[in-house]
């Protein structure tokens, strides 16, 4: 059975693929060849219905790969919150998918507290990922005959798209960048977390790469990624009986979050980053009115146009789902000349057979049509200004000279709101490198933020220079002047000219150190001396099937996803995946930067509010 109705990169394979051991008796490790039989078909009788228990995490795990008929398919008659209180049902068994932790361990144990009371006939425990040894033993003590199977699959984090993957660590963001002393032990737990969680998806994919970190300015990035050499070390050689793997050939690049202030707060034309900037799209979900109702669409990968168009320009959207509607409605001669949104309602009418492909396109039209109004609205005026910030050249390639009087017009227009103006704000102290503390004062009340400043003062926790101490040299840039684009545009994430690096094979090795011996086609002795010529099949030795895979500590923008999927199509034969604790929107970061030289318990409180 297919999961889904095209198969999708990385959601496919945690769907198919999954390590797991089998618990009760042995604890070693063999890779089986699906998570749907390490799981579902595991366990799977025919004619036999069983009930399925969730935590947290596996329900956004489940809801990331696959959907509820898939699981009728399985088997599965009803999906269930282990943490609710539920009535028994004596006759059925329970399939349980829960993450090794005390709180999931414990409503589990709840369930079967004695065999008078226990809830359902039988159990099946499936761990996300290693079950430690104090877990195990209370389940083995407590309940053990119940248990039918006690298995661990290593899949513990969200297959967000195809080529993307966020771990579900609640409050990283925090721990990792907070000045907060009383935060240290609550970041060395999220550090534990973080490394095994990603341990798991190179498990998933398959590969033990080679780990390289970004070595300035901060040590998130030293001290993860020699966590997670330790325990792929560990994980690789697990079971005695079988060969250790070597290092495969791929890359694990882990850069903290401050390498590129830019690309978080910069407004986005292309479509996916635009749509979640300036809409109040919540769980991927879009909701609009056509035809006088209130509607509902979830922007996923199922929807095959969305795919299509979704790292599209704006500019070019609007050309093209118009187009793909007049085909539709020209084959029928339904509507006749331009195509609007109410000519293709009245047609839907007519036609419920072509309804589902043109809800699809309506779905996009409107979105592209809110994003546009909000466009026209302010953010036109904005771009120019934060395209020429950003590059410190404006569109005909002139060099800036004064910052400054770029910025004003911005400040001084009453239509622009206070975190547009700090957007800006942040963009001219990223371009010229930090300024003065006296500058930044009179900007914070010109503007009149007082109340929000710390939205641009606390970025130097991320190792941003807001008020340096000694001027900061700028990292340089690929000069891209000659990539076609549009004028408001016109800046590339740093990310893409790392992942071409790292493809290349052209990191400075000082700033990019190895936590691990690589094989030689990715590290140093791979590389040929400028005295010698290169071998003509190099390149295809080295990239030959070859991953690059990414975690930046701290989110990541959806312009910086794009450029994953840009980069892999430009280099077919290596493939881009990136991932973090979370996908970034501008205004929720600059909430959480503002949160940072907070007591932990003040944040908390604020957030349940």
């Amino acid at each position: 059975m297919a999961p889904l109705a095209t198969e999708r990169g990385l959601k496919s394979v945690v769907w198919q693929i999954g390590h797991n051991s089998e618990s009760c008796a042995d604890r070693s490790q063999e890779p089986l060849p699906e998570i749907k039989a390490t799981v579902l078909d595991d366990c799977k009788k025919e004619g036999e219905w069983k009930i399925m228990l969730l935590d947290e995490f596996t329900t956004k795990l489940l809801a990331s790969c696959c959907k509820m008929t898939d699981l009728l398919e399985e088997g599965i008659t009803v999906v269930e919150n282990i943490y609710k209180n539920r009535e028994p049902v004596r006759q059925m068994k329970a399939l349980y998918f829960i993450s090794p932790t005390s709180k999931s361990v414990d409503c589990f144990l709840r369930d079967f507290a004695s065999k008078s009371e226990n809830k359902y006939k039988a159990a099946y425990i499936y761990f996300t990922d290693f079950c430690p040894d104090s877990l195990f033993n209370k389940i083995k003590a407590s309940c053990s005959k119940s248990i039918r199977r006690c298995k661990e699959i290593n899949i513990s984090f969200i297959p967000h798209e195809s080529q993307v993957y966020t771990l579900d660590v609640p409050d990283a963001f925090y721990y990792c960048y907070s000045p907060d002393p009383g935060s240290a032990s609550g970041k060395d737990a999220v550090m534990e977390a973080m490394a095994e969680r990603i341990v798991t998806v190179c498990a998933t994919l398959d590969e033990n790469p080679g780990v390289r970190y970004k070595s300035k300015p901060l040590d998130n990035a030293s001290k993860l990624a020699q966590l997670v050499e330790k325990k792929l070390e560990d994980y690789y050689k697990i079971d005695e009986k079988s060969l250790i793997k070597g290092k495969t050939h791929s890359q694990l690049l882990i850069i903290d979050r401050g390498f590129d202030p830019v690309s978080t707060v910069l407004h986005e034309l292309t479509f996916q980053a635009m749509a979640y900037d300036l809409l109040p799209i919540e769980n991927d979900t879009y909701k609009y009115k056509t035809d006088g109702k209130e509607k509902e669409a979830v922007l996923e990968e199922e929807d095959d146009l969305w795919v299509r168009i979704r790292h599209r320009h704006i500019a070019v959207v609007l050309e093209e789902i118009p187009k793909l509607m007049k085909e539709i409605s020209s084959t029928k001669k339904a509507t006749e000349g331009k195509t609007s949104l109410s000519a293709l309602t009245q047609l839907m009418k007519k036609m419920p057979h072509f309804r589902k492909q043109i809800t699809k396109q309506v779905v996009h039209l409107n979105l592209a049509e809110d994003c546009m109004n909000k466009f026209k609205l302010n953010i036109e005026k904005l771009c120019k200004t934060e395209q020429d910030l950003a590059l410190g050249t404006d569109a005909e390639g002139q060099k800036v000279k004064d910052s400054m009087r770029v910025l004003l017009p911005v400040l001084l227009n009453k239509n622009h709101d206070n975190c547009d103006k700090i957007r800006a704000i942040l963009l001219y102290i990223f371009s010229i490198n930090g300024t003065t503390e006296e500058n930044l004062d009179r900007l914070i009340q010109n503007v009149k933020i007082e109340n929000e400043s710390d939205m641009i003062r606390n970025w130097s926790y991320l190792g941003v220079p807001i008020v340096p101490q000694s001027p900061q040299g700028k990292p340089l840039r690929k000069d891209r002047s000659a990539e076609e684009t549009f004028q408001l545009s016109r800046w590339t994430p740093f990310i893409k000219d790392i992942m071409e690096d790292a493809i290349d094979n052209r990191l400075d090795s000082k700033e990019w150190p190895y936590c691990s011996q690589c094989p030689a086609v990715w590290n140093g002795s791979g590389a040929v001396s400028a005295r010698q010529k290169p071998r003509a099949n190099y390149l295809e030795d080295r990239k030959s099937g070859s991953k690059l895979i990414i975690f930046v500590i701290g989110g990541i923008t959806y312009s910086e996803m794009r450029c994953a999927y840009e980069v892999s199509q430009a280099h077919k034969s290596c493939e881009v995946i990136i991932g973090s604790t979370h996908i970034l929107t501008p205004k929720k970061l600059l909430d959480d930067i503002k949160m940072l030289n907070k007591p932990k318990d003040k944040v908390s409180f604020i957030k349940d509010e």
